[in-house]
């Protein structure tokens, strides 16, 4: 988990591959191969949209989706007198819960970069083959920045489950090596604490 963005707004994103366009969580077939599935391909079919900004949403749903039918297979939205179904009803509630912690979400990482904590990042790695590769355009939380905050400051982000979050983006960088691995990548021997050359992430380098 890293962030990506500007100076201006930043967002919490995933890498899930090496290159660009690639998704070493997916199988050849397309099919979804981590073991947590991320809530935006849950939702699917279904998606609120909004012409206002977000003050009114509209439900909608992609009618060339495979399970899209008219033929009386699988959960019906709407039953005979018109009425939403109990199952449409629990599309509604997860899709309003799903667009809660979105904001949320946008309102961690505005606090985050007006922290000033968030650095440019790259990732270099070698793969089995020899081909060097370069992941950038993403920042990280730098932790000496985030040490030095100040005490209030650091107990504010704790009281809001910030702090956890961002702990937990840290060590969700430990990753890339595994991931790298599912590239078919050379990496660092297990037992390093610091990554290797073929294999590192560098800060204030783009």
């Amino acid at each position: 988990m890293v962030f990506t963005g500007n100076e201006d707004a930043v967002v919490p994103a995933a890498i899930l591959g090496a290159r660009d366009r690639q998704n070493l969580f997916l199988d050849e077939a397309g099919a979804w191969q981590a073991n947590y599935v991320p809530a935006f391909l849950r939702r699917y079919p279904f998606v609120f949209a909004s012409g206002d900004e977000g003050a009114n949403f509209t439900l909608c749903i992609d009618e060339e989706f495979a399970g899209c039918n008219r033929d009386g297979i699988g959960e019906r939205l709407f039953d005979a007198a018109g009425a939403r179904t109990s199952y449409l009803g629990g599309v509604l509630n997860f899709l309003q819960e799903f667009q809660t912690q979105f904001q949320r979400t946008r309102a961690f990482a505005e606090q985050i970069r007006q922290l000033g904590v968030l650095e440019p990042m790259m990732a270099q790695f070698r793969l089995a083959g020899g081909e060097e590769l370069a992941l950038s355009g993403f920042y990280a939380v730098n932790r000496d920045k985030l040490k030095a905050l100040p005490g209030d400051t650091l107990a504010e982000l704790a009281r809001g489950d910030a702090l956890e979050l961002l702990y937990v983006h840290l060590h969700s960088m430990r990753n890339f090596r595994p991931m790298i691995e599912r590239a078919g990548a050379q990496t660092a021997p297990a037992d390093s604490d610091t990554a290797s050359d073929d294999d590192e992430l560098i800060g204030d380098s783009i």
